[in-house]
């Protein structure tokens, strides 16, 4: 993780309703949070200023696994948390990468903040 005051968590979903609840608990627990709608813009932007990514796995045009495997091929360091309402989705490919941790919805807040807490925790030292 790079040397700022807070760190930078990055969240695709195509719900609006997601992006806003993730953005509200992030931003209460001190993270800098950038929201997306869809993995394409999250490219277009730039991943490079992101010290963390939490990626809806079902998603039109470019699925949470899509997303995160381009983004582990300049970013392989970076800490990814999928997400998913639907079961048969969230275990999909999941073994590909085993740092990858799954969080189906509705998701514990709690226990997501304590994840990626650990994550960024990790890729500091």
């Amino acid at each position: 993780m790079r040397a700022r005051a807070r760190a930078v968590v990055a969240i695709v979903d195509d719900d609006p309703r997601i992006l806003e609840s993730l953005t509200d608990l992030l931003e209460s627990a001190g993270y800098e949070v950038h929201a997306y709608s869809s993995g394409v813009s999250l490219l277009a932007s730039g991943a490079s200023d992101i010290d963390c990514l939490i990626t809806d796995i079902g998603m039109p045009a470019m699925d949470g696994f899509e997303l995160r495997d381009r983004v582990k091929l300049e970013r392989p360091e970076l800490p990814v948390f999928l997400i998913s309402g639907r079961r048969d989705l969230s275990q999909r490919n999941v073994d590909r990468q085993g740092d990858t941790e799954v969080f189906p919805k509705p998701f514990d807040g709690p226990t997501l903040l304590a994840a990626i807490g650990n994550a960024l925790h990790t890729a500091s030292d």
